[in-house]
């Protein structure tokens, strides 16, 4: 049984999947654009994270653009029976490596088939809508029409699930009166907390909720709450940190990215941790 176990599973979709993933947005060069640094590394960092039993792995079309994918393609293709790859549709780069709405259905149509073509697939087993009303988090406006045509890409079999990312909770109300919604993927960690109904509502109806920046992103989580409890734990906060959003809620899967094997290892060992109730207490005070 893999070490991964230890930290659950959850239905995504209709696939079951070990709680801790692994997301490929840093698998691309500086600024999620142009091909990384060391593409051997990267090509490592995933085997190693599968064969570490490592079966969600999130990726999108839109990192690089291209190249997060094709290098899963190349590291793992021909795929696992058990794993499972996520994307995301909705933005587009632009040559400045900006972060722009790709929303019409020519966008949204062409999206998939570049994900299909880019991953070496016949269908994707989830797609992931990002809404771009606002790049920096979420902000109403309807996604009546795009959803519409994921809908009808899943009808013609491309897709076999549909998600949604950056939304508001009105947004997945509204979405699940258009189609399925088998997953939310939103910022979410110890520091930003906004999402805390929603997330309690997600896994009362059994609906996975994908945290994305779980140690802050861009902006790594600093506490001294947090690193206090770390050093108490002989973990890192880091780690802390993502053992916090596994016991926070059961339907939540990590996906922590890296390009290194070592940060890679750190991530997974997050599993062995259980953080006992004092320091559950100290870190809910942040």
């Amino acid at each position: 049984m893999s070490n991964l176990a230890k930290a659950g599973t959850f239905t995504l979709g209709s696939r079951t999947v070990n709680r801790l993933g692994y997301g490929a947005m840093q698998l691309a060069g500086k600024g999620v654009f142009g091909p990384p640094k060391d593409r051997a590394e990267a090509v490592a960092v995933l085997r190693e994270a599968v064969e570490s039993g490592v079966n969600h792995i999130d990726t999108s079309d839109f990192y690089g653009p291209h190249v997060t994918n094709q290098i899963i393609k190349e590291a793992l293709h021909p795929y696992r029976d058990d794993l499972v790859i996520v994307t995301k549709i909705g933005a587009k780069r632009g040559p400045d490596a900006s972060w722009n709405p790709a929303f019409s259905k020519a966008e949204l149509t062409l999206a998939v088939h570049d994900n299909l073509r880019n991953l070496g697939l016949d269908a994707i087993e989830v797609v992931n809508l990002r809404a771009m009303f606002d790049v920096h988090g979420p902000a109403e406006g309807s996604l009546e029409e795009p959803l519409t045509v994921l809908a009808d890409l899943q009808r013609q079999g491309l897709i076999k699930h549909i998600g949604l990312s950056n939304v508001t909770a009105k947004q997945v109300a509204d979405g699940r009166k258009i189609t399925e919604i088998v997953c939310v993927q939103n910022q979410y960690n110890l520091a930003h907390r906004g999402d805390d109904a929603l997330v309690d509502a997600l896994a009362a109806a059994g609906t996975a909720y994908v945290p994305f920046f779980p140690l802050g992103g861009f902006s790594p989580l600093q506490s001294t709450t947090l690193s206090d409890v770390a050093a108490r734990l002989g973990a890192t906060p880091l780690q802390v940190a993502l053992a916090w959003l596994l016991q926070r809620a059961p339907n939540i899967l990590l996906i922590p990215g890296t390009s290194s094997r070592a940060h890679l290892r750190e991530n997974l060992a997050v599993a062995d941790i259980a953080l006992p109730p004092e320091a559950l207490t100290a870190l809910e005070a942040i």
